[in-house]
């Protein structure tokens, strides 16, 4: 894996910021006076509030957009400040607004940023050498500066936009607003629907299974083996098995219900019951309770699928397949009666687009495994039985598509786009908001530019009066 892509894993998640403070602007938190007596002002490009940004964070900050592939062309000096302070803002008043987030969500964060890096290149010390980190709570510490101030940031923006909404009156005058020879153009789009066969383990595959994870555990309890070989050894996710099965959840950590009631039963120390997720089966073994934080560790093995299962799902879909052809019944029908994944059935099978979840994909923003899935469909044609494994280790499932409707490059039509149309009527009136709360608290917050940066054109007003 190339660095590039590793840094931009790593940077996308956090964003293009940088929380590090020095000692003294510490100091002299809650107090703005004493951060710039106590801070010697040579290296400081700006402070707001209790944030200090140094005019080395604007410098990593270019490292950072270079290491992503970003061409540094397309950012200023003075636009990158003008962002780290905007960033700094926020999370000063999200504190000043008791919007505070919990260590064990920023632990939370940091902890699957690193279980990520790591299963992108093999190991954590590759990680660490990588990022020039001489062990892994240097690291740790780091990204927990820059995880935090990030997310007070960005529960400031959302509180800010909560509440604002648009009614179909305000996004017709938005539409008429623009000019007719000045109105988007939107892509082509595609509305696809699928009828999904998710073939199973016979029952006595999944017994084995079953058997030998309470093998597993009981090797654990009665004959102290390693819960973290074993999961090395047997494990089969691929996201945790190089790492022992290891994984530092909270409540909100995005995992299947399944499996966070199961953690959340256990005690330290404990292992679970064998249990069922969508995934296979599993147990955990609560290794530390930090609070509200889990660190545990599972094994997860996934139930043999013989081949006959396979084939009989592919020739039902075959078979469903030719039935709509022959006019038995539309796709929509079949979808309803015969599918097997409960998210698309009950609405013809129609794909939701995760972005927005409308229906439509514009086809320069697809996902390219779906691309590809019906690129070569013509209107009306139905695909023949696809295979998908599931790249989070789950059982493939098979399925057949269809392009339900196709939408040709347009300008914007106020019938045909309204949804798209109110997206940006109501972006138009969030980043109003935002420029409105940005002046008044940029006037009510303890602010210094420094001399050098104050020839700079920022959007905001830093450099008051």
């Amino acid at each position: 894996m190339s660095k590039k892509l590793i840094a931009a894993l790593l940077f996308v998640m956090v964003g293009f910021v940088n929380a590090q403070e020095s000692d003294e602007a510490r100091a002299g938190k809650n107090d703005s006076t004493k951060v710039t007596k106590k801070v010697k002002l040579d290296g400081i490009a700006a402070v707001i509030g209790d944030y200090v940004i140094l005019e080395s964070d604007i410098e990593k900050t270019f490292i950072d957009l270079k290491s992503q592939g970003a061409s540094t062309a397309d950012f200023t000096r003075c636009g990158v400040l003008g962002k780290l302070m905007e960033d700094r803002l926020y999370a000063h008043q999200a504190v000043q607004d008791s919007l505070l987030v919990s260590d064990d969500e920023v632990n939370a964060q940091s902890d699957r940023q690193i279980q990520q890096l790591t299963a992108q290149v093999g190991s954590l010390e590759k990680v660490l050498k990588f990022y020039k980190k001489p062990d892994i709570e240097s690291f740790r510490t780091e990204l927990f500066e820059i995880n935090k101030l990030r997310m007070l940031s960005e529960k400031m923006q959302s509180k800010i936009v909560e509440e604002i909404e648009v009614t179909p009156e305000e996004v017709r005058q938005f539409f008429n607003r623009i000019p007719e020879n000045e109105r988007p153009v939107f892509g082509a789009e595609l509305e696809i629907a699928q009828i999904v066969k998710q073939p199973s383990a016979p029952e006595e595959e999944k017994q084995k299974v079953i058997d030998r994870l309470n093998q597993i555990k009981q090797d654990v309890e009665d004959n102290d083996a390693s819960f973290n070989v074993k999961a090395i050894l047997y494990s089969q996710d691929p996201g945790s098995k190089s790492n022992g099965g290891f994984y530092s959840m909270t409540r909100e950590t995005p995992f299947v219900k399944e499996f966070k009631d199961v953690a959340f039963s256990l005690q330290e120390g404990e292992i679970s019951e064998p249990f069922e997720t969508d995934f296979g089966y599993h147990i955990i073994y609560v290794e530390k309770i930090r609070g509200q934080e889990l660190d545990l560790r599972h094994i997860l093995l996934i139930p043999e699928i013989p081949k006959s299962a396979i084939e009989t799902a592919v020739e039902e879909l075959d078979s469903i397949r030719q039935h709509i052809i022959d006019g038995k019944y539309t796709f929509s029908e079949a979808a309803l009666n015969f599918s097997d994944e409960k998210e698309t059935k009950n609405d013809g099978g129609i794909l939701r687009n995760p972005i927005n979840y409308g229906s439509r994909f514009e086809l320069t923003n697809m996902d390219p495994t779906l691309y590809n899935q019906v690129r070569d469909l013509k209107d009306g044609e139905i695909s023949k039985p696809i295979r998908e494994n599931d790249e989070r280790g789950g059982p493939p499932k098979f399925k057949i598509m269809k392009i339900s409707n196709r939408y040709d490059e347009h300008k914007a039509d106020f019938a045909q786009d309204y949804v798209k149309i109110q997206e940006l009527a109501l972006r138009e009136k969030q980043i109003k908001a935002i420029k409105k709360w940005m002046d008044e608290h940029i006037q009510d917050t303890y602010i210094h530019v420094n001399t050098d940066n104050r020839g700079c054109d920022f959007a905001n007003n830093w450099v008051k009066d």
